[in-house]
């Protein structure tokens, strides 16, 4: 299965949750409290145990914005490493450049990030890097590269950034438009709409 391109409101619809993070589909999921579809309104059977872990699964999917074979093989790698398979796991996902750029306010969704990253906009270490999946590492210096500085874009997302919280494993310098990751976050410090001890439990099945 590959990465889903779709209309993301309908996915957060479905799954429940706000997963791009975003004020505008959550005035609209506000609007719209069930499932998208004509039947989207009716009375549900209570999912089984299966149903629970399998969407648990796919909201971790949808929030990171991966495809299946990425998610899994990131799993199987988080299975490998010593240490709470789901800490783990979630380290591993927080450690894509995508998602960095994303934490850093670089980007305003997941998706844009991956296309800031994709189009070349995003440097790692003084090295341009257009690979979303880049793992990035502590001390590794992140930044826009110079060709995209004056993106209107980027901007408007990191005057946004402002008015938000930083992360504990990461610095950001808005004159220089250069930031660090500083180190792997703790399980406390990371915040998802998911119990990653279904999704454990889904492909341990």
């Amino acid at each position: 299965m590959g990465r889903y391109r779709g209309p993301i409101v309908k996915i957060c619809r479905r799954e429940g949750v706000n997963l791009v993070e975003s004020p505008k589909v959550q005035k609209y999921m506000e609007r719209h409290p069930y499932p998208p579809g004509q039947h989207g309104q009716r009375r549900r059977r209570k999912p089984s145990d299966y149903s629970v872990r399998l969407r648990e699964k796919q909201k971790l999917r949808f929030y990171y914005n991966m495809s299946e074979k990425q998610f899994r093989n990131l799993f199987d790698e988080a299975t490998a490493k010593t240490g709470a398979t789901g800490a783990v796991f979630l380290q591993l996902l927080e450690s894509r450049l995508d998602n960095v750029v994303y934490r850093l306010g670089i980007a305003s969704t997941r998706r844009q990030a991956r296309q800031f990253v994709a189009h070349g906009h995003i440097s790692v270490n003084g090295r341009r890097i257009d690979v979303p999946s880049y793992r990035v590492n502590p001390g590794d210096e992140i930044s826009v590269h110079a060709t995209a500085r004056k993106m209107q874009f980027i901007k408007d997302n990191l005057d946004a950034r402002k008015r938000g919280k930083p992360f504990p494993w990461l610095e950001f310098d808005a004159e220089t438009l250069k930031g660090r990751f500083l180190h792997r976050p703790s399980r406390e410090d990371i915040v998802v709409p998911v119990n990653e001890l279904q999704v454990i439990e889904y492909y341990s099945r």
